[in-house]
């Protein structure tokens, strides 16, 4: 494994001015009431805290392998249709809670080739239905070893905002933070349908650090 380049803070730019409103508000209570009643406000920025939270992760260096783009378990692994770029697909899906970081990142060095963004509903992301149902932002990817995929960033019940910092012709390097979806949600990757799983079914995994699969290696060979 290799170290991954780092430019951000450990604290998600996202995440500041939901945090200093927290402290605020805390430091009022407290000034004004005392730590008896400022407490719960604490626990709040405390919380606060760790959901913006984004760590640096060691990035495996295999050609072929597909990390995970988010932190979260793994809640889906079937062949199904990507409806983005309407071809059959191996689907892993990544459920974010609460408490999990949710910097997403790229899952292979590539080229964006595509981007979509649909509205939609607020459902429960764990739930199947959340992939076609609630808004969500899809990147069309090709890897630099010809693989193409879908990456998927699916809003949930709580999460309000999905951030995506990327468009068409874009470079992107595995492990890279390319978005950001805030409280709750989970992200969906639809690979070519020869793609080897190397995660199980409720599985936890980390973003960068976790191979979600691995591309099927004539295409990869076949690539000049």
């Amino acid at each position: 494994m290799t170290s991954s380049n780092y430019p951000h803070p450990l604290i998600a730019r996202e995440g500041w001015p939901f945090i200093a409103a927290a402290i605020f508000l805390a430091l009022i209570v407290q000034f004004t009431g005392g730590f008896c009643w400022a407490w719960p406000l604490w626990l709040l920025t405390l919380f606060v805290i760790q959901f913006f939270r984004d760590p640096p992760r060691p990035v495996p260096a295999e050609p072929l392998a597909v990390l995970s783009p988010a932190d979260g378990r793994i809640v889906a692994i079937e062949p199904a249709r990507d409806p983005w770029r309407d071809c059959d697909a191996l689907k892993i899906s990544v459920f974010m809670n609460v408490f999990n970081v949710h910097s997403n990142r790229s899952p292979i060095d590539g080229t964006v080739v595509a981007r979509w963004y649909h509205p939609g509903k607020f459902l429960n992301a764990a739930l199947d239905k959340a992939s076609s149902e609630n808004e969500r932002n899809a990147l069309h990817l090709r890897s630099d070893t010809g693989h193409e995929l879908t990456c998927v960033q699916v809003a949930g019940l709580v999460a309000r905002r999905i951030l995506c910092y990327v468009e068409p012709g874009d470079r992107l390097a595995r492990g890279q933070r390319y978005g950001f979806i805030r409280f709750g949600s989970r992200v969906d990757l639809y690979l070519p349908p020869e793609s080897r799983p190397r995660v199980v079914f409720g599985e936890k995994v980390k973003a960068t650090s976790t191979i979600l699969a691995e591309f099927p290696a004539a295409e990869h060979e076949a690539t000049p």
